[in-house]
């Protein structure tokens, strides 16, 4: 079983927009709280941006989940 790269960035960007929107949040809501611009988050939850470990832990916290909530 391999791992294609495209598929498990869309499924974390995915991921993270639902948990955004679960939690009632605005994308600008979320981006303050991990210290960042509304237009970064925009591009994570399109998928349009590579994600480091750093980021999706920022995003994790801010949204209150583990990282094993966000992937895979």
């Amino acid at each position: 079983m391999g791992m294609n790269y495209q598929d498990e960035s869309l499924y974390i960007s995915t991921r993270i927009k639902e948990l955004r929107k679960e939690r009632k949040l605005t994308v600008q809501e979320l981006a303050y709280r991990c210290d960042m611009e509304r237009s970064n988050l925009s591009r994570i939850e399109a998928g349009r941006t590579n994600l480091t470990v750093k980021t999706i832990c920022s995003i994790c916290n801010a949204l209150s989940v583990n990282m094993r909530d966000v992937i895979r």
